[in-house]
């Protein structure tokens, strides 16, 4: 079932609140998975409360499945959500809280104990059934909130920062089995994170919210290449922004360097958003049409580099795979750019 927002607002309080969320459109197409990333406080979770059923929008439809459900309760809606707490009931073995949504509904229990094992066994948790959650791991309670939900065979899949309380090896393992999950069972799913790298793991639609409203949706790819704004192109993964001129053909000026023309750029200032690993680095005295820096200082990451190099442009950040080289503060380098991870936007 497709998710669809029509010009929706929310603010909390009287007419003279200020809006949380400003008039924002999008859909999420049916078995698909969209993420509503941004910082703390752009309305993303806000955004997902509303599609839950757990906020009412000010103004605006939501539909899902095409159905109007702007004034239908969380209990109307066939929708469930994965809380960042999990949510689990203490007291309750795996098998109970899985269960609960069934049980509280009424279900018969030869149905209940089908569905229950159905869904543990999707997300790998057969023979976990009598343990406690606190006999779990994080990565398993997480397991059990997906399976609780999932038994309730949903139209909908919410998730809210689902990975936040994990370790940085278990976030990835976890968002790739969220992922394989959604695929296999062609489930409808909204996410929300503010982990870039999470959302561009995980998404066949990025959402990027700023401020209550929608900066730039589309693509991983369109939105770590093709960032429309500034906040965009900054906020999507680690780009630095420096000023620059857009002369009349199109070729961008920045610094020393001299950038393939743009097409749709109008001449004058503009912004150009370098990635760390846009930087080609060398050693030696800079060559023309090259931007010449100094290391400032060099950090061994394993499999790259991140280096902090002082120019004319300012400190800039790269990454290296070249991780077998003598980096020492001090040294002369000369900075080139590749194709890719370059974008340019309006100042």
């Amino acid at each position: 079932m497709s998710i669809e927002f029509r010009n929706v607002t929310k603010r909390y309080g009287g007419p003279e609140s200020p809006l949380v969320v400003k008039g924002i459109d999008f859909t999420v197409p049916t078995g698909t998975l969209t993420t509503i990333l941004g910082p703390s406080g752009c309305g993303k979770t806000t955004t997902l409360r509303m599609i839950a059923g757990l906020d009412s929008p000010s103004s605006g439809q939501i539909l899902i499945g095409g159905q109007d459900v702007t004034l239908l309760g969380a209990a109307e809606r066939n929708v469930s959500m994965v809380f960042q707490s999990y949510a689990l009931f203490p007291h309750m073995n795996v098998l109970a809280n899985v269960s609960y949504g069934l049980t509280v509904s009424g279900v018969g229990k030869e149905e209940i104990a089908r569905r229950a094992k159905a869904a543990m066994d999707s997300v790998g948790l057969a023979g976990y059934e009598q343990r406690l959650p606190s006999e779990l791991s994080g990565g398993q309670q997480q397991r059990v909130a997906v399976a609780r939900s999932l038994v309730l065979e949903p139209q909908v899949l919410l998730f809210d920062e689902p990975l936040s309380n994990l370790d940085a090896r278990l976030r990835r393992s976890m968002r790739e089995e969220i992922r394989a999950l959604q695929q296999r069972l062609k489930l409808t799913v909204a996410y929300v994170t503010h982990d870039q790298s999470e959302a561009l793991a995980v998404s066949d639609q990025i959402i990027v919210m700023d401020a209550g409203r929608i900066a730039q949706a589309g693509t991983p790819p369109q939105l770590y290449e093709s960032p429309q704004s500034v906040f965009v192109a900054g906020f999507m993964g680690e780009a630095m922004l420096f000023d620059a001129t857009a002369g009349a053909d199109g070729r961008i000026a920045l610094g020393p360097l001299t950038l393939p023309a743009r097409a749709g750029i109008a001449p004058g200032a503009v912004k150009v958003a370098i990635r760390p690993e846009a930087w080609q680095i060398g050693l030696g005295v800079a060559a023309p049409g090259t931007l010449a820096g100094t290391l400032v200082k060099s950090s061994y990451l394993g499999s790259l580099q991140e280096l902090t190099v002082a120019t004319a442009l300012g400190e800039v950040f790269a990454v290296s795979p070249d991780v077998s080289r003598d980096w020492s503060s001090g040294q002369t380098l000369q900075l080139t750019l590749a194709a890719r991870g370059v974008s340019v936007v309006a100042a």
